[in-house]
Order: structure tokens, then sequence, then C-alpha cells
């Protein structure tokens, strides 16, 4: 009787649902990952060597580090950039080691390294497990009795989380780098002052917080992924649409984390004071 308000009710009840299929997906990989350490370590130890040394000539990681040392290089070049410029229009250029101590930190290397995470790591996860799922090799796991969500998602999941650590260490060094050779060899400002600044104002604990940032980054980004690769459907051209839905809902998802997990660790103030 009224076609337009039924559409609108299905296209609503729909979205609900397939909200609340991903967040049961979600949960019983997070749970699944007890299962791992029982009965599929020799799994998880392979995909670790795989993230992390990658196959043939290091594939896999070493694009990886590559691209995410080049993402952040660029983002630290510009903040000594922006950061310098803007500090010397009103002669306080002596603060720019303070702007990299202090956004490298909390904002522009986590961001940057999800970014890179969602575009390899994540990315080649979802068309793993979609050319299995399109193959019918995930219906053949679990006909042999295996946990298919244990074996193929928590196993990912779990070595995404370990191989981000060294990284992000690779991505905050390289922020780190270009922020102070941009300050210093291009804008000739000296090192002492860079470093004293610098050094002032990086915070241990920021630090901490900020490789806490990257894990729950790199949580939220494989399961997203692995979410997208297990329910692929609709032959290659199904795995294609499935890895880009995967990096594009990866990225909002990450970006968000970052920010609401910032706004429970800093505050609204940033826990930050400025003086002398």
């Amino acid at each position: 009787m009224f076609p337009r308000l039924e559409r609108r009710v299905r296209r609503w009840y729909g979205g609900w649902l397939k909200l609340g299929v991903q967040t049961q997906f979600f949960v019983e990989t997070l749970v699944s990952t007890a299962e791992v350490f029982r009965r599929y370590r020799t799994e998880l130890l392979r995909l670790i060597a795989q993230m992390g040394l990658g196959t043939g000539a290091l594939a896999v990681i070493g694009g990886t580090v590559v691209i995410v040392g080049f993402l952040t290089l660029t983002t630290g070049a510009l903040v000594a950039v922006q950061g310098y410029n803007q500090f010397s229009q009103v002669g306080v250029e002596a603060l720019t080691g303070f702007a990299s101590a202090y956004f490298n930190v909390r904002l522009i290397a986590p961001l940057t390294a999800g970014i890179g995470l969602a575009a390899t790591i994540g990315a080649g996860a979802t068309a793993q497990l979609g050319a299995m799922r399109i193959n019918e090799e995930i219906d053949a796991l679990e006909v042999m009795g295996i946990q298919s969500v244990a074996y193929l998602a928590s196993t990912r999941v779990i070595a995404g989380i370990i191989v981000v650590i060294p990284l992000y260490c690779v991505a905050i060094l390289m922020s780190f780098f270009a922020a102070r050779f941009g300050t210093t060899s291009v804008y000739g400002q000296s090192s002492g002052v860079y470093d004293h600044y610098f050094n002032t104002f990086l915070s241990p604990t920021d630090l901490i917080w900020s490789f806490f940032l990257a894990v729950t980054m790199a949580v939220v980004i494989m399961l997203v992924h692995t979410y997208y690769g297990f329910t692929a459907a609709g032959g290659p051209a199904g795995v294609g649409e499935a890895v880009g839905r995967a990096v594009r809902t990866s990225l909002v998802a990450s970006a968000l984390a970052v920010l609401l997990v910032s706004l429970a660790i800093y505050g609204q103030s940033g826990n930050f004071n400025l003086s002398g």
C-alpha cells in the first residue's frame, strides 16, 4: 500500500541486520583467539612468518615496511614544513621540535601507519580469505571439523597485532627523522635547539599510548578485513569488491577508533600545558 515506506523499512532493517551479523563475527573472532593458542599454533606461526618475513624476497611485509616508512617520512616532513613556517611567523620557530614530538606521536604516525596497514596486510588478508571462500575451501575446512573462524580469522588478527609492533617502530622513527632532517638541514635551524625542545616535550608515556593506538587500529583493521574476506561472494569480481569495501570501512573505523581512544586517554584539553 505504501511501497516507498516499505522499501525504506526494508533498507533500514537490512542495514541493522548486517551490522548485527558483523558484530557477531567480531565477537566470535575475538573469543576464538584462546582456541588459536590451544589448537592452531602452527598456523599462527606460519602467518606471523608470512607477514613478518614475506614470501619470495620479502614480498609481503617488505612492501608494507616500504609503504609505511615512505608515508610516515612524508608526513613527518610536512610537520617540518608547516610547523617551521607557521612558528616562524610569530617568532617561535624553535618550537618545531615540540611539534614533532607532540603531533607525530599522538596523531600523525598512528593514522599514517593505519592507512599503510589497511592497504597492505589488511587487503592481502581479505583477498586470501575471499579466494578461499569462492573456491569453497572454507566450506571444506568446516567439513573436516576445523573451526574456520578461529583457524582463518582469529589467527590473522593475532598475527597482525604481533607484526604491527615492529612495523610501528619503523613508522615512528621515520616520522621523527623526517621532521628533524627537514628542520635542521633544509631550514637551517640549530640541531641543538631542535633536540632540546624535542626531548623536552617527548613524553615516554605518550609513546606507550601511541603504541596502544597502533595495536587498537591493528585489531580493528584485521577484524574488518577478515570479515569481508570471510563473507565474500560473487566470484573473482566479488573478491575485488570485498577488498575495496574492506579498505574503505577499515579506514573509517580506524580513524574513529583513534579519535575515541585519544579522547579517552588525553581528554578534551590534551593533557598538555605549554609554559616557559
